[in-house]
């Protein structure tokens, strides 16, 4: 008989292309604001309330709820959205978990590179490394103590948590918003463009977590980032290589991108690299490692 996985932020990017390759191997439910689907399982964390069938007889949960951070700019009210989307959707699943008197055997979490802060510097920051100080970085520590509760409370006996790049795909996120203009030929760096963007393919991220799965030994926070260090401008330049079309825009100004989106324009104009040799030693094996090749896949449809 399969495992069942609970999977919240069903609507997510990665929790769709995970799903595809979990449902041979397990039994997936999803948490959602609204059901669609058979294995759809309602919940409402302003009321604080979830469908206590989504939880009989489950195995594992991956988390994966939680507001998109570069979608809005950064008010009060969206920070405070940004933390509670992802801390107390933990929070009532722990809750409802205790009640139920239910021990899983792994609760995965997504968390985020930004983990370290969001300066530019040489440094290579490993899982060994402390947090940053900015906004980002604080949403991160206590997303992944919210995480660590489910050990705390022996709800979990084991919890990891995956500090998430930027997600590269080309049906969402990061690469899909710098298509268009980079199509026209009027695409151009961020800024000084020399910020690191720590990046991984959607495949592997995917993989990661359900190779996360099958290995219980493996516990605690790992950089979920491809072993290739590459800056904004190195990426912008690399799809425009593989699309054929020619950058001759001069960079977007800094002080352009924070008149238009406040603090968030940090995520965006600066960046660190960070290690994946953690992961790697526990036997993970990328798909795709470096740049050209995961470019080359994404945007094979899109090549002239």
């Amino acid at each position: 008989m399969k495992e069942i996985i609970l999977i919240t932020g069903a609507g997510g990017l990665i929790a769709r292309e995970l799903s595809k390759q979990l449902k041979n191997d397990y039994t997936v439910r999803f948490l959602t604001r609204k059901k669609r689907y058979g294995h759809d399982f309602e919940w409402d964390l302003s009321k604080g309330t979830l469908d206590e069938k989504a939880l009989e007889g489950i195995s594992h949960i991956i988390h994966l709820a939680g507001a998109n951070i570069s979608e809005k700019r950064w008010t009060d009210e969206r920070k405070k959205e940004l933390i509670s989307s992802r801390i107390d959707s933990a929070g009532l699943l722990l809750k409802s978990l205790e009640q139920k008197r239910i021990r899983l055997k792994s609760f995965i979490s997504a968390s985020g590179i930004n983990y370290y802060g969001t300066e530019t510097t040489e440094k290579i920051f490993t899982e060994e490394d402390g947090p940053g100080n900015d906004f980002l970085s604080d949403v991160v520590v206590q997303w992944e103590k919210a995480a660590d509760a489910f050990k705390k409370h022996n709800i979990a006996e084991r919890v990891i948590k995956f500090r998430t790049a930027v997600v590269l795909s080309e049906k969402d996120g990061a690469l899909k918003k710098m298509l268009p203009t980079i199509k026209m030929g009027i695409g151009s760096p961020l800024g000084t463009g020399k910020q690191y963007m720590p990046w991984i393919h959607i495949k592997d991220i995917c993989s990661m977590y359900k190779f996360a799965l099958k290995n219980p030994e493996m516990e605690g926070a790992f950089n979920a980032v491809a072993p290739e260090h590459t800056t904004n401008k190195e990426l912008t330049e690399k799809i425009a290589e593989i699309l054929k079309k020619p950058l001759f825009m001069p960079n977007v100004p800094a002080f352009v991108l924070k008149l238009v989106f406040g603090e968030l324009s940090d995520a965006v104009l600066k960046g660190s690299r960070a290690s994946s040799g953690k992961i790697l030693e526990t036997g993970f094996r990328f798909e795709f490692p470096d740049l050209k090749k995961a470019l080359e896949d994404l945007l094979k449809n899109n090549r002239p």
